[in-house]
């Protein structure tokens, strides 16, 4: 199989790319990215440009899955309008390339409780890109809804703090279906389902996972 990958630098896609290049039933792995990365492996292919040229870049989404992982904090991105670039947009722009270039599957990395209809900034712009990607028709489509994600080494405060939070709700049962998530095994779990992908539409939340990444929790 030949994979692509957005997002491929953040938390959840470098775990991702570390799995795949170690998988043999993927012989190709191509990863676009905004500044060029060290990484280097015979089976790697780095496409470093400008999100906002398609023109540029579309001719190369050309692979049997594309696995849509971008996404900012609205901290880092500055203003909403910038968010919404990064986390809507590009991916939005890459589905459609792939769906044209025929790829046949995509996992995107979405959010819990995505919803066009929600009242909250993130989770609508979430919900709105899961239905306008449905839209496109892809014949395999993976939608993953992760609770709060454990991120290696992360340095992000709110974060840290809200991932404890929800823990400490766990401990005494509740929102045990949104238990805090490892990156690993997100990761794990977009790599399994591309290898089995289902027809049609599906989503994964919580437990359902746990259960892709064949991990316990």
């Amino acid at each position: 199989m030949h994979a692509l990958i957005i997002g491929a630098t953040g938390a959840t896609g470098s775990d991702l790319v570390d799995l795949l290049l170690a998988d043999d039933t993927f012989q190709q792995v191509r990863i676009f990215v905004r500044r060029p990365v060290a990484l280097q492996h015979e089976k790697l292919d780095v496409h470093t440009i400008d999100f906002d040229q398609p023109e540029q870049w579309e001719h190369l989404v050309k692979g049997d899955v594309l696995f849509s992982c971008l996404g900012t904090t609205l901290q880092a991105a500055g203003s909403k309008k910038a968010q919404w670039k990064i986390d809507y947009d590009y991916q939005y722009r890459f589905a459609c390339a792939a769906r044209k270039n025929n790829v046949q599957s995509l996992a995107l990395v979405s959010s819990g409780f995505a919803s066009a209809k929600s009242p909250f900034f993130y989770t609508k712009m979430k919900g709105q890109l899961e239905d306008d990607i449905r839209a496109l028709g892809f014949p395999y489509l993976h939608i993953f809804r992760p609770p709060s994600l454990i991120r290696k080494n992360s340095d992000r405060k709110g974060e840290l703090l809200g991932i404890k939070f929800v823990r400490f709700l766990n401990k005494i049962g509740l929102f045990r279906a949104h238990r805090p998530l490892p990156t690993d095994v997100l990761a794990n779990a977009l790599t399994n389902t591309s290898k089995n992908p289902i027809q049609r539409a599906r989503i994964y939340a919580g437990d359902d996972i746990w259960k892709a990444a064949n991990q316990r929790r």
